[in-house]
């Protein structure tokens, strides 16, 4: 039985972000997961969720003004906050979804509205672990050898395609891995996603290995998360990121910041500050606490939010 089953009139409409950014994939997955209480038609919608918050202005304001709207929030990045865009939305806004605690305490700061606080969820069909790692490292021509070091999320501005995105941390992540690089010749860098030139220019120029995977498929994602030595996060802003459950899923040993859902999902000697040496993954605590996140349980507490706007 659908877990909306008791509420079968209500109809949520999800805009497509086409970004090749995440939200594009959990907008996919929360249709495949909820076909019944869900519509692709947002003149059938009973409630629009907007899951990035610049998507708004791609919606008449006719159905904002008629429909239910839950707009989830991310992170803020004071540099980039606007008050005045706030308001221009929170007028259309009758709840709020914040993906970690940090977001929430921001939020509460500029509107008095209902807060729905809860993580993504993560789909274990996509990011598990694979034994045989031997073979996936011959598959992607790296050596038994390497001490591969992971980082899967943009540090480049797009604006200019040059410029640090600090609240990414990547000045961070290469500090980190410059001294790892002291200690570890065998250090290869594994870099994907879109907007990496700040990183790959620094590594060129200070001689460190990288290799860089652009735009690949989920399938080689897990397969790189599964042949990592260690996952860095090094953000100083986050709302998640995903790749904390990601590798959590895989048994992918990581440490990071105190950002977005790392105080959740990982344990407290996993997370650093000044000094990244004084962090050492917990792959089983992070696992087990993941799992409360997986499909569909991970929708669940979706379900009770959904029924709390009807």
């Amino acid at each position: 039985m659908n877990m909306f089953s008791k509420i079968k009139y209500m109809k949520i409409f999800i805009p497509k972000i086409n970004e090749s950014w995440i939200v594009d994939r959990f907008r996919s997955e929360w249709y495949e997961n909820n076909r019944n209480t869900t519509t692709k038609s947002i003149h059938n919608a009973d409630v629009i969720w907007i899951m990035a918050p610049w998507m708004w202005k791609k919606i008449p304001k006719f159905f904002l003004k008629r429909k239910t709207v839950l707009c989830t929030y991310h992170h803020f990045v004071d540099s980039k906050f606007s008050k005045s865009d706030f308001y221009d939305l929170d007028q259309y806004v009758n709840s709020y979804h914040a993906i970690s605690k940090n977001t929430e305490i921001q939020l509460r700061e500029l509107t008095d509205k209902n807060i729905f606080t809860q993580p993504f969820w993560v789909n274990q069909k996509i990011w598990f672990p694979i034994e045989n790692k031997e073979a996936i490292r011959k598959d992607f021509n790296f050596s038994k050898d390497d001490y591969l070091v992971g980082s899967f999320q943009r540090d480049t501005e797009s604006a200019d395609f040059k410029s640090p995105k600090l609240e990414k941390g990547p000045d961070i992540f290469f500090k980190i891995v410059s001294e790892i690089n002291k200690d570890k010749k065998n250090l290869l860098v594994v870099l994907t996603g879109k907007n990496r030139q700040y990183l790959i220019e620094k590594f060129t120029q200070h001689h460190i290995r990288y290799k860089y995977f652009e735009m690949i498929d989920q399938k080689k994602m897990n397969q790189l998360y599964n042949i990592l030595n260690l996952y860095i996060v090094s953000s100083r802003v986050e709302g998640g990121p995903q790749s904390i459950l990601e590798c959590s899923a895989v048994n992918t040993p990581i440490i990071s910041t105190d950002v977005g859902v790392a105080n959740i999902i990982l344990h407290t000697d996993s997370i650093y500050s000044d000094d990244y040496k004084l962090a050492k993954p917990n792959i089983q605590y992070a696992n087990k606490s993941v799992q409360k996140y997986f499909l569909p349980e991970g929708l669940q507490e979706y379900r009770l939010l959904f029924e709390n706007l009807k």
